[in-house]
């Protein structure tokens, strides 16, 4: 009798002690788990204080469009956070200078998150592009909206010129668009159907790299440059 007493007793205590350790370990695991969520929610966004190859990217980027003029050091500094916050003010964003993702997305930088397409391009590529269109070229018949984003893509693919859609969309006083705020509108479908029928290969100016409406240009320069169709109201120029 004293025996299973004791056995029992013992049990009991066994019982207790394993429960106790299961609740630790349920306890212990969000501890562990702290640090890569942490680090996992700093990454998410870009800030004064920040420092890697991302914050070399975005320096990059401004700096090529001519936001920035400090050192592409990798570190995001007061003259980094200003920069985003011109950009983010001429794009229609919240001007906190934060990047996070509606900047990352309007600086060309949301290929991981943005998912792909089967042509090579992100899906935040071919929004950008629509915008693009919509915004130059809505009211023109469908083949001059497929031409105008046929241009962008010329120009990623020429060495003059920005190598990213938003390089080449977002490169200081390219685009009347960007500089009037229109790049903020919302594309239609149509505008998006000749992004992708662009990005698919489709070019109807034969590799152009500018293009103009002559009633309404005022720059001399663009008028020397050598004409190759006609589409719309646009005339696509090499």
């Amino acid at each position: 009798m004293k025996k299973c007493l004791r056995a029992g007793v013992l049990a009991l205590a066994l019982t207790a002690l394993l429960s106790v350790g299961a609740a630790f370990a349920v306890q212990a695991a969000p501890a562990e788990d702290a640090p890569a969520l942490a680090q996992a929610a700093e990454c998410a966004v870009l800030k004064q204080g920040s420092r890697g190859e991302d914050v070399k990217t975005v320096q990059q980027k401004l700096k090529r469009w001519g936001y920035y003029d400090g050192g592409v050091d990798g570190i995001y500094g007061s003259r980094t956070k200003k920069a985003v916050e011109w950009f983010q003010r001429k794009n229609g964003l919240k001007a906190d200078g934060i990047v996070g993702k509606e900047t990352f997305r309007a600086l060309g930088m949301s290929a991981a998150s943005g998912g792909g397409t089967s042509n090579g391009y992100t899906n935040s590529d071919t929004y950008l592009l629509a915008r693009c269109i919509y915004a130059e070229a809505r009211g023109e018949i469908y083949t001059g909206q497929v031409a105008v984003g046929a241009v962008v893509l010329n120009r990623v693919r020429h060495p003059d010129f920005p190598n990213t859609i938003a390089g080449v969309i977002y490169q200081k006083h390219a685009f009347t668009a960007v500089s009037d705020g229109q790049i903020n509108l919302t594309p239609d479908q149509t505008a998006i159907n000749a992004a992708k029928d662009a990005m698919n290969g489709w070019d109807p100016t034969y590799g152009c790299l500018y293009y103009y409406n002559p009633v309404t240009a005022t720059s001399a320069w663009i008028f020397t440059r050598e004409t190759v169709v006609t589409i719309g109201k646009h005339v696509f120029a090499i």
